[in-house]
């Protein structure tokens, strides 16, 4: 989640383009505001590579996405409900009943075939239980999460457990797990830190129920060749485990405090300067995704972009917008 839930907050080589050298695009530098899938096949059914331009990509808000690859649905810390909790309007209040809208859900989702899971944060894994259970959809992420997800209901031989370093091959698609770490406040701390070992006794009921329980990122690959998509749900990262991944798009949580040193140029250097960067998690999130975004406050998202213009101007930057739907090169559909 978010960094500031503790401080007062104002009322906050693929076939058919080259893989790294077009997604740089003509637009060098430049920040480029840009304002259903089917249930999988069997498991034993063998799955070909996607075909050029069968990949798309919608944000889902927050450090949410969709991704669509020749009708497989990918889900990645899908937060769809954004229930209020008063944390954009100065009043944040750690008690704040969690619920899920299935309705809202359903509208967004599709058919997930996998869902990717961060960190346990309200809005990451909020949404997660209701979708596991309504699609059967394999859930990959941290043992925290696992116990949250069982606690909820859900079918234990349905999740993955990972720690990061883990390379999954789903047939078509490659899951690349990424140790990772979650953003810090301006007093070097975070909301809801801790994890578990076991199931909680009885289900969460508020958002403080839900400990954050250890952060990874994921790299998603369509095919032998990409698009490749770097996928962060909070603003700092480990230097060591990113090294070498060399995605084609990096979707990158903006921070909202300095507490993590020289986080943009690092990131970028460490993943080979991305052809494309789309910030995220720089949204309030308690706005419903009918409405265009609405900046969280806190969150500097012109400052980050001049970072990354500075650091990587070859990179192309797309501020994504809600319900517009990318290509493969983070371009949108006609």
């Amino acid at each position: 989640m978010s960094d500031d839930t503790d401080a007062q907050r104002p009322k906050r080589r693929i076939q058919g383009f080259g893989r790294r050298t077009v997604l740089r695009g003509a637009a060098l530098g430049a920040a480029a505001p840009l304002l259903p899938a089917t249930t999988a096949a069997p498991a034993a059914a063998p799955r070909r590579a996607p075909a050029a331009g069968s990949v798309s990509l919608r944000w889902l808000g927050t450090s949410g996405w969709r991704i669509d690859v020749g009708g497989r649905t990918v889900l990645f810390d899908p937060y769809l409900t954004r229930f209020k909790t008063g944390l954009f309007d100065g009043g944040f209040k750690p008690g704040t009943k969690l619920r899920s809208d299935p309705e809202l859900v359903r509208e967004h989702i599709g058919h997930p075939e996998i869902v990717l899971v961060s960190h346990s944060h309200w809005d990451h894994i909020a949404d997660v239980p209701l979708i596991a259970k309504s699609t059967g959809a394999r859930v990959v992420g941290t043992e925290t999460t696992f116990h949250l997800l069982v606690a909820f209901g859900v079918d234990p031989g349905q999740i993955s457990v990972v720690k990061g370093g883990e390379v999954l091959d789903f047939g078509g698609l490659t899951v690349e797990v990424v140790s990772s770490l979650h953003s810090r406040n301006k007093r070097y701390s975070y909301f809801a830190p801790g994890t578990l070992n076991a199931p909680p006794e009885a289900a969460p009921r508020t958002i403080s129920d839900l400990p954050e329980g250890d952060t990874l990122a994921f790299q998603v690959t369509a095919g032998n060749d990409g698009p490749s998509a770097f996928l962060t749900g909070a603003s700092d990262f480990s230097e060591r485990a990113v090294q070498g991944l060399s995605p084609d798009l990096a979707m990158v949580a903006v921070p909202s405090s300095d507490s993590t040193s020289r986080y943009v140029p690092r990131l970028l250097r460490a993943l080979g300067r991305p052809g494309v960067v789309v910030p995220v998690h720089w949204d309030n999130f308690e706005e419903p995704l009918s409405e265009p975004p609405r900046r969280d406050p806190t969150m500097d998202l012109d400052a980050f972009t001049a970072q990354v213009h500075q650091e990587s101007p070859t990179s192309r930057i797309v501020v994504p917008d809600y319900r517009t739907t990318y290509g493969g090169d983070m371009r949108p559909n006609p």
